[in-house]
């Protein structure tokens, strides 16, 4: 074998050298692709004839084989695109790819495949779909509840359809009520002229307005809806009814009004009493005690058929949590809002759409509500190395691989991409320590022909 044996040997790994160099130019080529996974080579050696137990074994040839380096990630950068993701960390994204096109339309009946490539964009029909043209899947959300609505993934298609008004159910009030309010009639010192007047009851009417003004303090304001979507702005003003300082056995009590009529002459109520408790009837204040609202309990009153100018919006819930309103004493003498808010909208037009940290897909309107469309989960393999590599990044499971594992996408970044895992340096050493051992091959396939031209000289 001796001579030709070197020059197969030598031929092998010239071959094996130049498998190298092709994974090494796959990789420089790629190290600005988004979420490339390079391509190392391995060598196993090749053993030629020869008995272990008497030293006769020769060395025989080289083979190189391809090693996939997908288990090797790299950081995710931001992004400009609002629809763009990374996953940061071990998983995959499900897409598949489209099978054809029907007036325009694509058409899907392959199985799914998985890509870690996360530059997604809207196309015409609504799609998320990535450069190569993979589409992306997910959970869809009910756009009400934010559950999901099935079991299964499906393609991510957003239609654009507007926000559909909502009329207000509920209030959020959240606020410190000073132990000592300064009202317009306030007299340091005169508690009588700070407490709201007993001739005042639970409906304040136009020709009284001017006297409950001054004696009570503003409560900020909130705009809700109808059920058609039309806004209607409601005024709040709080009166102090008796001070638990001044009179013994007694507590803080307050009195929440809001402003019914806002054009009302005479006798007509301009003004209306919330009812703090609506299971207790004609309980109609706010009681506190050592600053702690002690009723309504839960700190959740009702509204009964709020009414503003005419317009009857329904029952009301006003809910300010069991610490989310007090009366604790307060420099200004004014109420301290910390958050006034409603549950009901406006119709909104859409505007676009975002991929949040987490995965999920939420639109945002014109109305300035958002929705959550879909949840974008992740899929993870036991053995993510031997996925079948596919054009675009994409990786289709094999039995080597196992089958997918879905999770959710709590790994998901929002408005990033994830990089090739090439490192330049490292493939320029490689490419140096490969070119010197195909140049050394051959060496050995001209040393192989001159001992041959020798050998066949003999003869002569």
């Amino acid at each position: 074998m001796g001579i030709f044996g070197a020059l197969n040997t030598a031929v092998s790994g010239l071959k094996a050298q130049s498998f190298a160099l092709e994974n090494i130019s796959g990789n420089i080529a790629n190290s600005s692709t988004t979420a490339y996974k390079r391509t190392d080579t391995a060598f196993s050696d090749l053993v030629l004839g020869g008995e272990r137990s008497n030293k006769t074994r020769t060395a025989g040839s080289v083979m190189a084989y391809t090693r996939q380096t997908n288990s090797v990630g790299a950081s995710p950068t931001a992004s400009s695109s609002s629809t763009s993701l990374a996953v940061n960390g071990s998983g995959y994204l499900i897409v598949q790819d489209a099978t054809g096109s029907v007036n325009g339309a694509p058409t899907f009946g392959g199985g799914d495949l998985y890509t870690r490539r996360g530059d997604f964009e809207l196309d015409k029909n609504g799609y998320l779909v990535n450069g190569p043209g993979y589409y992306l899947k997910g959970y869809a959300l009910d756009p009400t509840t934010g559950a999901r609505t099935g079991s299964s993934t499906e393609l991510i298609q957003v239609d654009g359809a507007p926000y559909p008004a909502a009329a207000t159910g509920a209030i959020t009030y959240n606020a410190n009520l000073p132990s000592e309010p300064k009202t317009t009639n306030y007299v340091s010192g005169d508690e009588s002229s700070w407490l709201l007047g007993s001739t005042l009851g639970s409906t304040i009417s136009a020709s009284e307005s001017d006297a409950f003004l001054a004696s009570s303090v503003a409560g900020d304001s909130v705009t809700v809806y109808d059920g058609a979507g039309a806004s209607y702005d409601v005024q709040f003003r709080w009166g102090k009814l008796t001070n638990a300082d001044a009179t013994a056995g007694t507590s803080d009590t307050w009195a929440l009004f809001y402003q019914s009529n806002s054009s009302a002459t005479g006798d007509e109520t301009a003004w209306t009493q919330v009812d703090a408790d609506a299971a207790t009837a004609g309980t109609q204040a706010f009681t506190f005690e050592d600053g702690v609202l002690t009723s309504p309990a839960g700190g959740s009153a009702t509204i009964a058929g709020l009414s503003i100018n005419g317009t009857n919006l329904g029952d009301v819930t006003l809910s300010t949590g069991a610490t989310g309103l007090t009366q604790y004493a307060d420099a200004t003498g004014l109420v301290d809002t910390s958050r006034v808010s409603q549950d009901g909208s406006a119709a909104g037009d859409y505007l676009g759409l975002e991929i949040t940290d987490g995965g999920q897909v939420v639109a945002s309107y014109s109305n300035g509500r958002t929705r959550a469309l879909y949840d974008i989960p992740v899929a993870t393999f036991a053995a993510e190395n031997q996925l079948q590599q596919l054009d675009g990044g994409a990786f289709a499971a094999t039995v080597a691989s196992g089958d997918p594992t879905i999770g959710d996408g709590s790994s998901i970044v929002g408005s990033a991409l994830e990089q090739s895992n090439v490192d330049i340096a490292d493939e320029f050493t490689k490419l140096i320590v490969t070119q010197q051992a195909y140049s050394a091959n051959t060496r050995v396939v001209t040393t192989s022909d001159s001992m041959l031209q020798e050998a066949l000289a003999m003869i002569r």
